[in-house]
């Protein structure tokens, strides 16, 4: 093993792996180091939706940039990563739901995102096995679902093959300094040091605001044909954005196994990691009020784990003001698949002082302090 590097990672998530594999294709010297093994943290735990979302402008346009360079990438990716480009479909209970739902048809359409508006019967020819009646919903075709470890695993065997170095089974206990030291003594040095820990990174870069918030799934057994295209509830947008409340909404997942991921609960400042009942129940209520059929399913196996979150739910990426050898490539919360390609975009121009495809303002670290001055 080197001791010297261009670039060393600290997390072999797919934020990391995408990142090793962005700097290793640019012939960088890379190290990933993660404490554990590829996407077992938040990565492994999470839903692998591909989506173009628009809580904010900052949001949409990384979400977007990142979605278009996984449909580039898709014919490259081997079949183990399951990309499917089912859709998603925004669901409307009730008028009001469905008037956000031409809100967001707008809004996509007026940023080149093909949406459709679907009446109520239009719904149920797309999703037969959802509950009647739903008063409407939108169609976006862009959006896909991976399998978050494959795709990482992708990843890392791409950066592997350019000649990067993976190093997994050690602990990065401090990062700064173009220096870090692993959990056995070993201390590597790299130009610069990016922090893709996740939920632990602001274990390494003191004073982030990078918090955990946990999150339960369900997988079911193989069932092909109960849905067909993501399904979220458009309620979901009233309920699961509190950084205070605990909450639950509809969201579900077809996978190419055909097997149907249940989601979506999220509990704020929670740090134990056992399954909450009260919660699970209360999202599976949930679920079953949307596709009654899902009840008499069998589930093989329920989850949970931790989204690394920030105050804004904006990401942290960029350098780290106090340390200039430091890149923080973290926060991502529930969006880490979608934005990871974008965000190894972000930090590869950082690195080495081009101009991104998208601006990169609004993800720095440094405007959380700015924030704190001008308040």
């Amino acid at each position: 093993m080197n001791s010297s590097y261009d670039v060393l990672i600290a997390g072999a998530g797919i934020v990391g792996a995408a990142c090793a594999f962005e700097l290793a294709k640019a012939k960088m010297r890379v190290a990933i180091v993660d404490r554990s093994f590829p996407a077992a943290g938040a990565t492994g735990a999470s839903m692998g939706h591909i989506v173009a979302m628009d809580d904010s402008e900052a949001q949409f346009s990384l979400t977007r940039y990142s979605q278009a360079l996984w449909h580039e990438l898709r014919e490259t990716l081997p079949s183990t990563v399951e990309f499917d480009n089912c859709g998603t479909i925004w669901l409307a209970s009730d008028d009001e739901e469905l008037g956000e739902a031409r809100r967001k048809h707008q809004y996509y359409g007026g940023r080149g995102v093909a949406a459709e508006i679907l009446d109520s019967s239009a719904v149920h020819d797309a999703e037969p096995n959802l509950k009647t009646p739903m008063a409407g919903g939108l169609l976006v075709e862009s959006d896909a679902v991976v399998y978050p470890p494959a795709a990482t695993a992708f990843f890392l065997e791409q950066a592997t093959a350019l000649g990067a170095t993976v190093i997994l089974d050690r602990a990065v206990r401090t990062l700064g300094n173009s220096r870090a030291q692993l959990d056995d003594g070993t201390v590597l040095s790299a130009a610069k040091l990016v922090n893709a820990a996740g939920c632990g990174a602001a274990e390494l870069t003191e004073g982030i605001q990078v918090k955990p918030r946990k999150g339960h799934l369900v997988i079911t057994d193989r069932y092909p044909d109960v849905i067909r295209h993501q399904l979220v509830e458009l309620g979901y947008l009233k309920s699961a954005h509190s950084v205070t409340a605990d909450s639950v909404a509809f969201n579900l997942q077809p996978r190419k196994t055909g097997q149907v991921l249940i989601g979506s609960s999220r509990q704020y400042g929670e740090v134990d990691g056992r399954v909450d009942a009260d919660i699970l129940s209360r999202m599976l209520d949930r679920a079953f009020e949307f596709v009654p059929k899902l009840g008499s399913l069998s589930a093989i196996r329920v989850w949970t784990g931790f989204r690394p979150s920030t105050p804004d739910s904006l990401p942290l990426i960029g350098p780290w003001e106090k340390d200039p050898s430091v890149l923080l490539a973290t926060g991502h919360e529930g969006l880490g698949i979608t934005t990871s390609i974008a965000t190894a975009k972000l930090i590869h121009a950082h690195i080495v002082g081009s101009e991104p495809a998208i601006p990169s303002a609004p993800y720095l670290p440094s405007r959380h302090t700015l924030a704190e001055i001008h308040a």
